[in-house]
């Protein structure tokens, strides 16, 4: 029998609410037992809320500082639910402790930080995951089943819509709204996911060609509205557009194959030409393709649980650990060359090396446009309740 495995959870803001509830779905396999925040408070009133409490009856252990978690010999993995600009440091420091690591998107704010994360994970011989919930997500599974069985033929054209909304206010809370903190707007910290899953389903592009702007936010230095242009070898294109100005967050990735379009959320269309080339709507291929949408198995556990469940796996060496750094470096390459091209006006072409000034933090920074001026902060809010959108994977 696979002894338990204790959790220390670093952060308790929104999202960690939803690694605590991932955890305890498997409470059979792993516990937690330590919460850190630098704001006791917070971390005492989420332990209460989930109702965490030791072997013994007693309250989780609650720290201010991550140095006194990852020091502690008995905990085995630890969640990062900080801040991006908190990502590496912390990544790094529980991995030279012997600890296992999942960390929230995006992986680090550069480059070179996410390659000091995945040195220190192979020097380690450690589990370094990064977040990508959505891939656990069964239309999102389905999909990507299907477009790589061939059945639909090549993709032709992708169109990515990362649309959120958030008001004036989201940007007050004192690490928002900055290069140095949250290292980007939209594109970085709200379409990581969705960047991430057209990575997964079409690979890296050959070029980018991206705009950023911010057009109604004005307490952040950072972007609220980007659009990207992708090219792949074959010379197929993506479009992606990032927002926080769109009402209703309506997310979706839509793939225009040779046979049929199909989205996520699940949606199929087919046409057929006319002799003189015009098309008109073709059902029999639509209902084929919903027979072989539907034929794919469902995955068990989704999102964060989904996710949560396969590195407990690869820790106890059942499973192969599906989401490691370097997927996490790979997305944030993608969104590091959007950056690029919309500071430079021009084509960005892959990969980014070492030399290149958006490889590293401080070069990147420097390169940024400052849109607003940051003016007003405040420590937390009076609620943590965070909003996914209308949820890419339904």
């Amino acid at each position: 029998m696979q002894p338990m495995l204790n959790v220390a959870i670093l952060g308790t803001g929104g999202i960690a609410a939803t690694h605590i509830k991932a955890y305890k779905t498997f409470a059979n396999r792993c516990r937690i037992v330590a919460l850190c925040d630098i704001y006791p408070e917070k971390a005492k009133a989420l332990a209460a809320q989930e109702g965490l409490v030791r072997a013994d009856g007693r309250a989780v252990d609650v720290y201010t500082d991550y140095r006194e978690v990852v020091k502690r010999p008995d905990i085995d993995l630890v969640s990062i639910c900080l801040p991006p600009s908190a990502h590496a440091e912390t990544t790094i420091a529980a991995l030279k402790s012997g600890k296992h690591v999942l960390v929230e998107k995006p992986m680090a704010p550069s480059l070179a930080e996410c390659d000091a994360m995945i040195e220190a994970a192979k020097q380690a011989g450690k589990i370094l995951s990064v977040v990508a919930q959505n891939r656990y997500k069964i239309p999102t599974m389905k999909v990507k089943r299907l477009i790589e069985s061939g059945k639909l033929g090549r993709v032709l054209y992708t169109m990515v819509n990362s649309f959120w909304w958030r008001g004036q206010s989201y940007y007050d809370l004192w690490w928002r709204g900055t290069w140095e903190q949250e290292g980007g707007g939209c594109t970085l910290n709200h379409a990581v996911h969705h960047i991430d899953l057209l990575r997964w389903f079409l690979g890296m592009p050959e070029e980018v060609v991206a705009v950023i702007t911010n057009v109604n936010h004005t307490n952040s230095e950072v972007e609220d509205l980007s659009a990207a242009l992708l090219r792949y070898p074959r010379g197929e294109l993506a479009q992606l557009t990032a927002s926080l100005v769109c009402h209703g967050e309506e997310q979706e990735l839509v793939f225009h194959a040779e046979r049929a379009r199909v989205s996520v959320p699940w949606r199929v269309r087919a046409s057929k030409p006319l002799e003189n080339g015009f098309g008109v709507d073709n059902p029999d291929t639509e209902q084929e393709v919903q027979r072989w949408y539907e034929e794919i198995p469902p995955i068990p556990y989704e999102g964060h649980e989904g996710q949560i469940k396969n590195v407990l796996d690869a820790i106890e060496g059942k499973d192969k650990l599906l989401i490691d750094g370097s997927e996490g470096r790979a997305t944030l390459e993608l969104i590091m060359g959007i950056y690029k091209s919309a500071v430079t006006r021009q084509p960005v072409r892959f990969p980014l090396k070492p030399d290149d000034p958006f490889y590293r933090k401080e070069s990147m920074i420097a390169q940024m446009p400052r849109f607003f001026k940051k003016s007003k902060s405040v420590e937390n809010f009076s609620t943590s309740t965070i909003t996914l959108g209308r949820d890419v994977g339904r």
